[in-house]
Formats: structure tokens, C-alpha cells, sequence
């Protein structure tokens, strides 16, 4: 899952159980299975998702927390041990070197690139150069107590060169043969091995009382309290003066760290390091940047989870090969068929892997798949892995053909097989309990008490097969299901009735066409302004909506086509009927609307003016954090709602294109960035006052 993967209310809250256990799991003992790339992608994949919902934000998220809010300690750090921001690519990597200029007003002193171990952050304190204690990172605040395990970690020395009081930093980790060794002593102890060298010394550095120890190696990075002559060294001379005191550091590898002047100096020296990881005698996940003087880490400061002045340049995951073993075929909301390899497990980066996406019958074609093929299998940020292509010289004669299914694995009807994606001829149809969910959804139809068990029911009872049929409910059919009262039942008759009456907007978005979503039909409704004018629009009228472009459209009026008698029925329950005077002219919607009189109202795009302006007219504005005040009730898909009601344009991402940002509590790095870039900032309270006179009543 990279950071746009899209989450629902109810996969967040599965996201944030996974990334907690996951977390929990890895900073008890190290025996999580959840690899590191796919924990990344499940972190960011929160962090949209709550960017867009503040008002749902859980306490036990994983964002903005060191260590993923997971670990604990009891013994305070001397000064915060924080955790390092991301960056997945050399565009974001020149990005965030492109902030921290605009932080400090002009380009760092320099900069030091360094590998990014793979192990776990810990503190040893010493005084007069003995070594004292050793602490985990903890939350950043306080970390656990490890001293125990300090004889077993080869580079910590028990005494330094010199009597200083001091406080080293850095990272434990097992190196490729200290992990084999290692799983080997737990094996013939009857231990279960470790799944990766990460884990293991997560593992090892918490394990008491075993009945045989393991050597693990430590590689120092910083350091409290070790000033030079000078004041506060850069941090290359910092390393430098480790390695003096006679602890192990990144110097004696291949990959040391390296001092660079410009930032094209050190994109080419993350190049540089990650084409040596495999020959690594340890893993790496990634390359640490950081601006090397003093002087500018303590102009740029830190946030309360990671320094500004410094990130981590995340590497791909590893290619790993496994056997195709089978294919299984699944129907999706919309009835899309959607083909699923089962693989013979593998671990990747600490994750077993026994699934990965096939995208399309077309894909698996393309990739000339057989079943029994060693294929390679990557996960690069993804949540789910995927197939990438077969090792055909491997084939031994034994492989078969993978056989596509000749009927909707699910119902049995017939496949349309005229596009890359296959479907079910029944589409939606086919799995109408999920539409009629969907549908319902807050940022939808926001029906409440339809949600998934009801859902179930109204279906299996044979009352409603799509859409239009939950409009045609009545009192008696409801009592009729069990567990559903009198008042249960006049609930849901006034929440679907208040739902006859959403804007064009949401009930575009309910019919979940393929293509769209809140956004997109936020931006069809307005450029249209009726049910009947978007119909009638073929597309190239379709593909003028900001966004959509030929392709997309394309697939928009096939779905709908395919929708007719859906939005027919609708209309005859005046369910999409509202008329609003559009943003844009739609000269062709216009011409033809009338004949599309069957959806209801009529098309008001000929000759139409742009809508009358609002207090946000010409703005581009992005939402972060919670709202408080009048707006603390809206949903972001209500807040978008709001900026476009008052003539603006909604945003998810702050960019120099970007003129308003409303930032409420826990802003983070959107507000950060707005700030850089000289954009202009309200608070929830100031955005409600500018925008009073179209607040919905309910706000």
C-alpha cells in the first residue's frame, strides 16, 4: 500500500490494530511477521486516511508517535531519542531537502549520508568511560532497561579511551552470520528461528533468563554530552570522534558515512550505498540523510517525533522467488473479477507471503504465467505483493496452464470479457449487499442503521436488490426482519427519506461508478448541475471535468449506461433530481438533456454562467487536523463540500497551487509546509466565521 491507498472507516480501524500489534509484537520480543516495508505502507496508509478524517483519529494510531506508540520504558532519557521521517524516492528526497533550505533560508553547510541499519536504537551511558546502563529507545521519553544483554554486543566497549561522561547512541543489529548462528543455537535449543535479523535482535536485546546467549554487533551514530573544543561538533566530526572513544561506527563498512556538499552529491551517494546493500555484511533499509553542521540541526529543531534535520531514504524491498501454486478468482463491489496467486510461502523482508495481486487475466497473459512456475514475487511499498514474472528457464515440463474461469465464480452468470478487467454481466448485482453498504456510507448517503448486518438481511429477505429498492421500503417489510423494533424502523424510513434529498454530489458518488469517487463526483456535480445533464454527456463533454481526461470518461459513460434503469427508478423516487446552476457551460449535456427527461429534472447547462462567487472564490484549500468550533461535526468529505459551496476548490495536498489552509489541531506537516511556502493559515473557528452564511444548518 503506498500513501494514496485509500482506507474506509472500518479498514483504518484493522490498519491501526495491525500496526499496533505489529508494533507491540516487534518491541516486546521481535517475533512480529510484519515486515518493515509493509508496516511503512500501513503507517501512511493511516496517516491519509486521517489527514481526511481528523474527526476519527484513534488514540492508538501509530502516527506522529516514536516507535509507533508501541514501546514503553521506565528509565528516562537524558534528551529525547526520536525516530526519523520518511522519504521514498529521490523526488521526495529533494523535496524535503528543498524544505529544510526554505527552513533555514538558505542551503545546509553540508551534509552527511550514512546507511540506515537495520536493528533496533538503543543509549549507553557512561561515566569516566565505564559503561553504566543501556537503555532501549523506548517512546522516545523513556526507554527499558538492558543492561544485561551489553556483554553479548560486539562494538560497545565496556570502557571507552578516554574517562568521559557520555551517552552513546546508536543501533543494534545482527549481521547475516550472527542471525545464521543465531538460529541455529535456537534451534538445537528448540527455539522457533528468527524470522529475520531484524526481529531477532529486537528479540535478543529484551530476552532474560535463556538458557544460551547470542552475539549481536553495535554501530554507534551520535552521541549526548560530546562537545568539542569548539561547541557541538558536525556530526561527521562526531563520528570521527566515536570511533576515537573505540566504538564501532558506519565507518568501517563499505557504506560509511560520507560527508556531501550539494544535494546531487548525495543522491548520488544514496545510489552509491544502495547498490552495495546486497553485498552488505548486515541489512540495511534505507540511507540516512542528515544537514551535517551544528549550527543548522539547531536552527532546523525537531517536532515531537522526529528532527527536521535529518530523514531516512526508505529502499525498495527485495525481489524474493517462490511457486505459483494456484489462482483464485474473487468478485469485487462493482462484480469486477479479480484473479488472486496463491503462492508457495516466502518470506520477504520478515512478512510470509502466501498471496500476491495478479491485477488481470490480460496481466497474467502478458506475464505468460503457469501454474508450478517459480515466480519472482516483490513488495515495494506494497501492502498487498504482487507477481512480477516467471523464471522460465527453471520449467521442468510439469507446469499447467492457469485455466480462467468461464462463469462469475460467484453467481455463476456470464463474464464480460470485452475489457482488461472482467465482470460479472451482473455488475453491481452480483454483490448488491456491498453496493447497498457503500451506498449508505456517511459520505454517501449517509443512511444511518443501513449498515452491514441490515444490509444482509434486506438482500437475503428478497426486499431490496439494489439501490433504488432501499427507497421503496415500507414499515411492515422492516417489522417483518428480525430484531427490528418500532422505533428501530421509524429510524431507518426517516434516515432513508432524509437521504431522498442529498445533493447530486452524494448520490453520484453512491452509485459507485467506476472512475469516481467523492472528489470526482463533487466535481462532475458542479460542472453539470443535474442527474440528466451528466447523463447526456458523452465523452468528450465528460472528459472537460477538471481531472477525468478521455480515458476515464470513457469508462464513466459506460457505467452510466449500464446504470439507466438504476438511475430511472431513482429519479421516479426523486432520489438525484435536485438542479443546480452549474460551474461551467456543458453546450453538448445541454443540447440533449431533454430526452433524458426520464431521469428527472432537466438540464440547465446551455448557456449557463459560472456559479455566483463566494467568499472563497479563486481559492485552493486544503483541510488538516480536527476541526473544533462550528465545523467540529462535518466529516472532510462535508468540509469539501463546504470550500466548494463557497466557491472554492478542495485540495488534499498543500503545493505552491495552494492559497488557504485550515489547519486545526494536530496540524503537522501540512501546516509546516504552508508556512514555508508563505501560505495563508486560519483555525477551524476563523475558516467557520468567513464562511457563516453556508454553513448547513446542522453545523
Amino acid at each position: 500500500m503506498n500513501n494514496a491507498a485509500l482506507l474506509t472507516s472500518g479498514d483504518y480501524a484493522d490498519a491501526v490494530a495491525t500496526a499496533t500489534r505489529a508494533a507491540a509484537a516487534y518491541y516486546a520480543d521481535g517475533t512480529t511477521t510484519l515486515g518493515d516495508d509493509e508496516y511503512d505502507a500501513l503507517v501512511r496508509a493511516i496517516a491519509a486516511y486521517e489527514q481526511e478524517h481528523p474527526e476519527e483519529l484513534s488514540e492508538q494510531s501509530p502516527t506522529g508517535k516514536v516507535a509507533g506508540g508501541a514501546a514503553e520504558g521506565d528509565v528516562p532519557h537524558s534528551v529525547p531519542m526520536l525516530s526519523l521521517d520518511n522519504v521514498f524516492s529521490g523526488e521526495e528526497l529533494a523535496d524535503w531537502a528543498a524544505s529544510l533550505e526554505r527552513r533555514l533560508g538558505r542551503a545546509p553547510a553540508g551534509w552527511c549520508v550514512e546507511p540506515k541499519l537495520d536493528g533496533l536504537a538503543i543509549a549507553a551511558r557512561y561515566e569516566a568511560g565505564a559503561l553504566r546502563q543501556v537503555l532501549t529507545r523506548g517512546n522516545g521519553l523513556a526507554g527499558e532497561d538492558i543492561t544485561h544483554t551489553a556483554g553479548d554486543v560486539l562494538g560497545l566497549p565496556a570502557v571507552l579511551a578516554e574517562p568521559v561522561d557520555v551517552e552513546l547512541r546508536g543501533e543494534v543489529l545482527l549481521t547475516h552470520a550472527q542471525f545464521e548462528l543465531a538460529n541455529e543455537i535456537r534451534t538445537a535449543h528448540g527455539a522457533v528461528p528468527f524470522a529475520n535479523p531484524r526481529n531477532g535482535a529486537a528479540g535478543t536485546l529484551r530476552a532474560k533468563d535463556r538458557p544460551y546467549r547470542i552475539e549481536l554487533t553495535f554501530f554507534a551514530y551520535d552521541a549526548v554530552g560530546l562537545d568539542g573544543a569548539d561547541g557541538a561538533l558536525a556530526h561527521s566530526a562526531l563520528l570521527e570522534r566515536l570511533a576515537a572513544l573505540g566504538a564501532n561506527t558506519a565507518a568501517s563498512t563499505a557504506a560509511a558515512p560520507q560527508r556531501c556538499e550539494s544535494v546531487e552529491e548525495v543522491q548520488r551517494r544514496v545510489e552509491e550505498i544502495a547498490g552495495m546493500r546486497a553485498a552488505l555484511p548486515f541489512g540495511i533499509d534505507g540511507v540516512v540523510v542528515k544537514a551535517d553542521d551544528a549550527a543548522d540541526q539547531a536552527q532546523a529543531g525537531s517536532g515531537s517525533r522526529a528532527p527536521r534535520w535529518a530523514v531516512a531514504r526508505k529502499l525498495a524491498a527485495e525481489h524474493k522467488v517462490t511457486r505459483l501454486l494456484a489462482v483464485e478468482w474473487a468478485v469485487g463491489r462493482t462484480g469486477i473479477i479479480a484473479p488472486r496467486a496463491v503462492l508457495e510461502p516466502v518470506v520477504i523482508d520478515g512478512v510470509t507471503v502466501s498471496f500476491a495481486t495478479l491485477h488481470n487475466p490480460a496481466d497474467i497473459e502478458r506475464r505468460g504465467l503457469m501454474l508450478g512456475d517459480r515466480v519472482f514475487v516483490y513488495r515495494a511499498g506494497d501492502v498487498i505483493p504482487r507477481v512480477e514474472a516467471p523464471l522460465v528457464e527453471e520449467r521442468t515440463g510439469a507446469e499447467q496452464p492457469i485455466v480462467f474461469p468461464s462463469a462469475c465464480p460467484r453467481c455463476g452468470e456470464a463474464i464480460d470479457t470485452g475489457e482488461q478487467r472482467w465482470r460479472c454481466v451482473r455488475g453491481r448485482n452480483c454483490q448488491a449487499v456491498a453496493s447497498i453498504i457503500y451506498a449508505a456510507g456517511r459520505d454517501q448517503l449517509d443512511i444511518e442503521g443501513l449498515g452491514s448486518t441490515r444490509a444482509v438481511q434486506l438482500v437475503e429477505a428478497g426486499l431490496v436488490r439494489d439501490l433504488a429498492d432501499v427507497f421503496t421500503l415500507t414499515r411492515e417489510q422492516l417489522l417483518s426482519l428480525e430484531r427490528m423494533g418500532s422505533t428501530s424502523t421509524d429510524n431507518l424510513l426517516a434516515a432513508i427519506e432524509t437521504a431522498r434529498t442529498r445533493p447530486l454530489n452524494r448520490v453520484l458518488c453512491a452509485l459507485g461508478v467506476r472512475g469516481t469517487g467523492r472528489s470526482m463526483s463533487r466535481r462532475i456535480a458542479a460542472h453539470f448541475g443535474s442527474m440528466a445533464a451528466i447523463r447526456a454527456a458523452d465523452a468528450e463533454t465528460l472528459a472537460a471535468v477538471e481531472g477525468i481526461g478521455p480515458e476515464k470518461a470513457r469508462l464513466v459513460v459506460s457505467e452510466l449506461a449500464e446504470l439507466s434503469a438504476l438511475l430511472d427508478r431513482l429519479a421516479a423516487l426523486g432520489v438525484g433530481t435536485q438542479v443546480t446552476e452549474p460551474t461551467a457551460p456543458a453546450p453538448a449535456a445541454a443540447e440533449t438533456a431533454e430526452g433524458a427527461g426520464a431521469a428527472g429534472g432537466t438540464g440547465t447547462a446551455e448557456g449557463a454562467q459560472a456559479a455566483p462567487a463566494g467568499p472563497l472564490a479563486g481559492e485552493a484549500v486544503v483541510v488538516t487536523g480536527s476541526m473544533t468550533g462550528p465545523l467540529a461535526a462535518l466529516s472532510r468529505n462535508e468540509m469539501n463540500e463546504l470550500i466548494e459551496r463557497a466557491g472554492g476548490r478542495a485540495s488534499s495536498s498543500v503545493s505552491k497551487r495552494t492559497t488557504l489552509l485550515v489547519a486545526g489541531e494536530k496540524a503537522g506537516s501540512k501546516r509546516a509546509k504552508a508556512e514555508e511556502l508563505g501560505i495563508r493559515v486560519l483555525d477551524p473557528e476563523q475558516f467557520a466565521t468567513l464562511l457563516a452564511d453556508h454553513l448547513p444548518v446542522a453545523a
